[in-house]
């Protein structure tokens, strides 16, 4: 004989089952059921766009559906960073945030939109330190070298960045700052070109990313002076940090996802999840050890505490630095 209690639960559990079904039918096939966009706010090449193939090739391979990166430049990353937080809050348009987005929060008075209410945070993607490269010409061998070489010639060193409002001019504002030293800033359209001037002795000295830097370094072409972050980067291990010489200086630059503001909970743990996943790749780990990245897992909520903190330390750095876009 059938037990009536169990008949009743099992009953229960059926109608349960059959609204769940019914729910996700009539709110469509389940994420993703078609191609997803992951807007990369820079132009194509570097760091940004090996990141963002790596990562979402493994999401492709996992959920079954195309990650698209699409290159969106322009204004510092603003534009694409806008074109995002406008998109449907449905996680089929997804964008690569940096550290760009917490120094234009307050590098930028006109931004037409605040960067934290209109991106949800995803998850994190990488952390890259900065390195000051000099060029071999330049007779210094140190950080505590190279102050006392700028203090000894005011005025006379030049210093490439990849442009104004970037991590890697404002990192070398709070140097200025922090050692009382003078330099002549001088922005280009990217790291590229301005390494390129600073291998030619065309200019002294830049800090860039380890990324695309540690090879020239490694070959003897470009003498590295010390790195951004607090710990050697396990691209330069025989480069110390700055902050030994300079106590309490930090910047990196980091790389994470965010998605519109209000897109589903259920899509941002999916997604947060499966790019912990990709990151734990042993072929991606390999990857980020060759580009000197170092990889930032955790929950959707961490990273965002993360974004917070970051454009408060970068506001900081700005108001010391006394720059702001004209």
């Amino acid at each position: 004989m059938i037990d009536r209690r169990e008949l009743l639960r099992s009953a229960t559990t059926c109608l349960a089952w059959l609204g769940t079904a019914a729910s996700a039918s009539a709110q469509g096939a389940p994420y993703p059921s078609r191609p997803v966009r992951w807007i990369v706010p820079y132009t194509a090449g570097g760091a940004t766009d090996v990141l963002s193939r790596l990562i979402c090739q493994r999401l492709s391979e996992r959920l079954g559906q195309t990650f698209i990166v699409e290159n969106k430049p322009g204004a510092g990353s603003n534009i694409g960073t806008q074109a995002v937080i406008n998109s449907a809050p449905d996680g089929y348009t997804l964008l690569l945030t940096s550290t760009a987005n917490a120094i234009n929060a307050s590098f930028d008075p006109t931004l037409p939109y605040d960067f934290l209410k209109g991106i949800e945070p995803v998850a994190g993607v990488a952390r890259i330190p900065l390195v000051l490269v000099v060029n071999n010409d330049l007779p210094v061998r140190s950080v505590a070298d190279f102050i006392a070489y700028a203090k000894a010639n005011p005025g006379k060193l030049s210093i490439a960045s990849s442009g104004i409002g970037t991590s890697l001019h404002l990192s070398g504002e709070l140097f200025k700052s922090m050692a009382h030293v003078q330099f002549v800033h001088v922005p280009y359209r990217g790291s590229a070109p301005g390494l390129t001037d600073v291998l030619a002795g065309q200019i002294q000295g830049m800090f860039d990313n380890v990324t695309s830097s540690f090879e020239l370094v490694r070959s003897g072409k470009l003498r590295a002076l010390g790195v951004t972050t607090k710990e050697r980067s396990d691209a330069l291990p025989d480069v110390p940090p700055i902050a030994d010489t300079l106590p309490g200086f930090e910047t990196s630059s980091f790389y994470g996802v965010g998605a519109p503001r209000s897109t589903p909970t259920a899509v941002i743990d999916l997604l947060n999840k499966e790019i912990n996943a990709a990151l734990d790749d042993p072929l991606v780990k390999q990857r980020f050890a060759e580009l000197g990245a170092i990889a930032i897992t955790g929950s959707a909520g961490r990273f965002g505490d993360m974004l917070a903190t970051e454009t408060e330390r970068w506001r900081k750095v700005v108001e010391l630095s006394g720059q702001r876009k004209e």
